[in-house]
């Protein structure tokens, strides 16, 4: 994921001609021009910033810099801690599959919930088995009936190609029961 620069404008890169201006212990001074603002804000030793851009009129606060984009970058870094998980992980289970490596990728299924991911079950098949598609529908069934109430279907078991594909992913509501197509 590509990290997200924050950019504010700042004193004369401002456009708008006027600005509703905030003063550096967070009170409203009034509505001014972008020259009268700034002069206000140097007068202060401090810099003019433009929080809100597309407000009407846009809104400036006057800060010292440097701390504002400190704490509006720990701001952005606490918030991407929060987004953990969501990533699709993908489990290959072919048609005709052991008991034993069923199992395990089941195990593996379990470890992706609980890292809040959703998993992509696919099931390949290879040259003669595409004769028997209804086996990969039946793995797919017996996947569901493991979890049971615990799972939900995102995207219903459908073949690209070679591969049977579903996405599920973990809700404490009813899924629905795969039917043969």
């Amino acid at each position: 994921m590509a990290k997200q620069k924050l950019f504010w404008r700042t004193d004369y890169q401002i456009r708008a001609p006027s600005l509703r201006v905030i003063d550096s212990e967070g009170k409203l001074i009034g509505v001014l021009g972008v020259s009268e603002a700034v002069s206000k804000a140097k007068a202060q030793g401090l810099t003019l910033v433009e929080i809100a851009p597309n407000a009407s009129p846009p809104v400036a606060k006057i800060v010292d810099f440097g701390k504002f984009r400190y704490a509006e970058e720990k701001k952005a870094r606490e918030q991407g801690k929060k987004v953990k998980g969501g990533e699709v992980k993908e489990i290959r289970f072919s048609p005709f599959i052991a008991e034993n490596d069923f199992n395990t990728r089941l195990g593996r299924i379990k470890e992706f919930f609980e890292e809040k991911n959703k998993v992509r079950v696919v099931v390949v098949f290879r040259g003669p088995q595409m004769r028997v598609k209804n086996t990969g529908y039946d793995v797919i069934n017996r996947i569901l009936a493991e979890f049971g109430d615990s799972v939900i279907t995102d995207m219903p078991p459908k073949f690209l190609g070679k591969h049977l594909v579903t996405v599920i992913s973990y809700a404490k509501t009813k899924n629905k029961k795969v039917t043969d197509k």
